[in-house]
């Protein structure tokens, strides 16, 4: 790492202790919250539920190599790809924000550790159902149903052509939408052609599902939802 951007994050790690303002994204990824973080590298976040908890429509062998194997190889090469070109990127949310001045490495591996970073925290055991309160209110407002609503993003995630994700967003007139972004791209990133504040995200890649649903990604798809954690939509909202 060069020594501009270890003294970097230790300036800024002084500031935000010493009780700065911070600017917080709405619906950021977990441990991007702080205006700047102290540690010089980043980390795999733990999940807040085990392996099996979101089974029988995620299975354990899934969660279990998507997040310690794929996501960790994300935090890896984000690390080898920052310390190799003495890159200074401040938090993942600045570093996403401003991808177009990195590497194709920075970009493909941000990405991928912003978006699982953001996707655990959307499951969660016993989730599912039908929202309810101000986020059934926000979602017929722009979609009609909830109904109508799934089936967009279903259809987002289906028509993305081999890897990818599925996103609900709020865009610059505050109205929901629903869209897709190849790869590990984000409505985060100034090179998406998609942008908004996300809300909602699906990972769509196969990695995400075949191991229990082989090709079928609309079954996944439709499964997904049973494990939906509306508190944190409702937070992101």
């Amino acid at each position: 790492m060069s020594p501009s951007r270890r003294d970097f994050l230790k300036k800024s790690a002084l500031i935000a202790a010493a009780g700065a303002a911070v600017s917080i994204i709405p619906g950021s990824a977990e441990g991007a919250l702080h205006a700047f973080s102290a540690q010089d590298e980043f980390t795999l976040p733990p999940l807040a539920y085990a392996y099996d908890a979101l089974e029988p429509h995620i299975d354990r062998m899934t969660m279990e190599i998507h997040h310690s194997k794929h996501h960790q190889a994300y935090v890896n090469n984000l690390n080898k790809a920052i310390n190799e070109g003495s890159l200074e990127t401040g938090t993942l949310d600045q570093l996403v924000a401003g991808i177009s001045k990195y590497p194709m490495a920075v970009r493909n591996n941000g990405g991928g550790h912003w978006n699982h970073s953001f996707f655990w925290q959307l499951m969660r055991p016993g989730g599912g159902g039908a929202p309810s309160g101000k986020v059934a209110e926000a979602i017929n407002q722009s979609f009609g149903s909830f109904d109508e609503l799934k089936k967009q993003i279903n259809e987002a995630g289906l028509k993305r052509f081999g890897s990818g994700w599925a996103w609900l967003v709020k865009n610059n007139d505050g109205k929901l939408v629903v869209g897709s972004t190849p790869n590990q791209d984000n409505p985060l990133m100034d090179v998406s052609d998609f942008k908004g504040t996300p809300i909602l995200a699906i990972d769509v890649w196969e990695h995400a599902y075949y191991l229990k649903y082989q090709n079928k990604r609309a079954d996944y798809l439709q499964a997904w939802w049973n494990v939906i954690n509306w508190e944190k939509i409702a937070a992101n909202l």
